[in-house]
């Protein structure tokens, strides 16, 4: 079978299209919704027309219909409560208000001490002087860090050891408020 030779094809003619626009077929519930609507319309208009044409005399003799029924009168309260008084309720006293500031509970807390010791390393630049310029921001804050160099050239910057992982994160939390977030905190492995 012979190839076809793509380049040299010229592109299909486009159709002309039409000036005149082909009309919108309508359906039956279209229709429908029109003419729903149109009653709708007509009854509102009806509704409010209706409302003006009632006279101004038969509102008011409306309002003196009202007026003129009485409101049942209600019945005063006889002698029964008069005969049979509830008895006054007695006073309660609760001790535990006058218990309760005197009463302590000691709770033998036992020390845990931990052998673990933390690290918090914030940075690792090949250059030196990067490292140095992170120190020094470091510096700024209050804190002590250490660059520590390694035999393959990297430089980290670290602090610590402590003690416990919550003065490492309190560490931590100083330098974020500075913009410092790429602290990390390990187990101490140097």
């Amino acid at each position: 079978m012979a190839q076809k030779d793509y380049v040299k094809r010229k592109p299909a003619p486009r159709k002309k299209a039409s000036a005149k626009k082909q009309p919108v077929p309508t359906s039956s519930v279209a229709k429908f919704k029109v003419a729903l609507a149109l009653c709708v319309l007509a009854a509102f208009g009806g509704g409010i027309y209706w409302l003006g044409t009632i006279d101004g005399a038969q509102v008011e003799q409306e309002s003196v219909t009202e007026e003129t029924i009485q409101k049942p009168k209600i019945a005063e309260p006889t002698s029964i409560d008069e005969k049979d008084p509830l008895p006054e309720l007695p006073k309660e006293e609760f001790k535990f208000f006058a218990e309760l500031p005197g009463y302590e509970v000691e709770v033998d807390v036992e020390a845990i001490e931990s052998d673990k010791r933390y690290l918090m390393q914030c940075g690792s630049f090949r250059a030196y002087d990067q490292a140095d310029e992170m120190r020094a921001k470091m510096a700024f804050v209050g804190l002590e860090p250490q660059i520590r160099g390694s035999q393959n050239g990297w430089y980290r910057v670290v602090l610590g050891p402590y003690t416990s992982k919550r003065r490492a994160e309190k560490d931590r939390h100083t330098l974020q408020r500075t913009n410092i977030n790429s602290c990390q905190i390990w187990l101490w492995n140097l």
